[in-house]
């Protein structure tokens, strides 16, 4: 092989790149395939990793390292039968296998049943995020001599054979110079189209430019991997007018400072009125559902409000993952004036909810049923009354974590044409690849990119392997 020539390239440093990667030199090794690796990213070393690099990176698993069994059940039902569930069943399959190879690549993980009410029984995180993903896999494949990291590098589009197949990439360095990377296979896993404000507006509409990023790295995720792989042909999937979007402390610039705990008081919008069920379900059920409204109808702007009632719950309050302490007051009043609502207003909504509040026990650990009635939107659950001083607030506003539409991928990783038929040389794994309609269930992104990362790389030595004995 010449300088520019590898077996595998991989666009993308994240989870799903670096999975991929890892996942290529040992099937390479263990089938005697020529194993050189290129990965392709856009920005410096400091950086790698995309926003897998800020994520907590939550598993949801069971204490058996099993996919949790109501995944494809809910996806099913919230696509309304449009996801592929042969993929899914993919994911759940080799579930497993993902976190044994993260504990063995020495990727601590951490284990626990959930603080409050969620529909996830237990669930795992890596010791230290994402970040530790990262740095664990790439620092291992850096002492790879047969793996090139080529950071601060662009890849502008891929390249094809006369018979279709996919045989490298053209890329732009640092000084804006071209020049062809050859490869007998391409693994995209470099994300959506979160970091480009033309595609968001193209598919979601009227300002989206306004939704914030929810970490750094989302905004190398400019959609060059859906524009390469669809000019050579592929199709796509995935719900391309809707995103997985969280609230976050639009205080703070701090990387994923969400705000998990809305069900857990009440939430208004600029009018200081409340537009939204917060009790309707479990948190890990709504996140995404309510920062898309308040992104989509709200104006990118709303209002946690709450009282002393959730500080008794030490559970309740590391919901709240902000680096800023909440705005603070004696008095409603008070408190709207800090947040710029009117007070008055303020305090009508609240008072009106108050009124309508029954008198069950509140407890955050169960589907309590304490509920408001007779509003124009009830709180279906957690609805204690607002009147335990000192209140307090905290301002937010709808942060993007990935986009819904992609690239068709099948449950082998395999880029596939609008027509499900395989793109020789070419697959995708992570957030590029469309799967979600409607609803993501929480607890699933980095793990898919893992997996599929892990199967993309597979497959790869596989059809290299069957290549070179044709």
């Amino acid at each position: 092989m010449t300088e520019n020539s590898y077996a595998l390239i991989v666009i993308g440093s994240g989870a799903a790149g670096l999975a991929a990667a890892s996942n290529f030199r040992t099937a390479a090794q263990a089938r005697g395939v020529p194993g050189r690796v290129a990965i392709l990213e856009t920005s410096a070393r400091a950086d790698r990793g995309g926003a897998t690099r800020w994520t907590t990176a939550r598993f949801r698993i069971g204490a058996d390292h099993k996919l949790d069994p109501f995944v494809i059940g809910k996806v099913d039902e919230a696509s309304g039968g449009r996801a592929d569930l042969a993929y899914f069943r993919a994911l759940q399959k080799e579930v497993p296998d993902t976190v044994r190879f993260l504990v063995d690549a020495g990727v601590e993980l951490v284990e626990y049943d959930p603080p409050v009410a969620t529909e996830i029984q237990h669930e795992a995180k890596p010791n230290g995020g994402g970040h530790a993903i990262v740095e664990t896999l790439a620092t291992a494949l850096e002492k790879d001599g047969d793996v090139d990291l080529l950071y601060s590098t662009e890849a502008v589009r891929l390249t094809t054979a006369t018979d279709g197949r996919v045989n490298g990439v053209v890329v732009r360095d640092a000084e804006g110079l071209l020049r062809t990377i050859n490869g007998d296979a391409v693994v995209l896993a470099c994300g959506g189209f979160e970091g480009n404000a033309e595609m968001l507006s193209r598919y979601l509409g009227n300002n989206a430019c306004d939704l914030k990023l929810l970490a750094p790295g989302l905004a190398s995720n400019t959609g060059a991997g859906l524009r390469m792989a669809m000019e050579v042909g592929a199709g796509t999937a995935g719900q391309f007018d809707m995103v997985h979007a969280e609230l976050v402390d639009r205080r703070t610039d701090r990387a994923d400072a969400v705000i998990y705990g809305h069900p857990f008081g009440i939430v208004v919008n600029n009018q200081a009125e409340r537009f939204y069920d917060e009790g309707q379900a479990c948190f890990d059920q709504t996140f995404e559902l309510i920062a898309f409204e308040v992104w989509k109808n709200q104006a990118q702007s709303a209002f946690f409000i709450a009282d002393q009632t959730i500080v008794d719950h030490p559970n309740v309050m590391v919901l709240f993952d902000t680096d800023l302490p909440p705005v603070e007051a004696d008095t409603l009043p008070e408190l709207a004036a800090q947040l710029g609502l009117d007070p008055d207003a303020l305090v009508a909504t609240v008072d009106e909810y108050n009124a309508a509040v029954t008198s069950d026990p509140f407890d955050p650990m169960t589907m309590d049923g304490k509920r408001t009635e007779g509003l124009t939107i009830d709180k279906s659950n957690w609805a204690y009354k607002l009147e335990r001083g000192p209140f307090f607030a905290f301002p937010m506003t709808a942060a993007i974590c990935f986009t819904y539409g992609g690239v068709r991928a099948d449950d082998r990783a395999r880029v596939l044409s609008p027509y499900n038929i395989p793109i020789p040389g070419l697959y995708a794994a992570g957030e590029l690849v469309g799967a979600f309609y409607h609803q993501y269930p929480a607890g699933t992104s980095v793990l898919r990119s893992l997996t599929f990362g892990r199967i993309a790389g597979r497959e790869a030595a596989e059809a290299i392997r069957s290549l070179e004995n044709a």
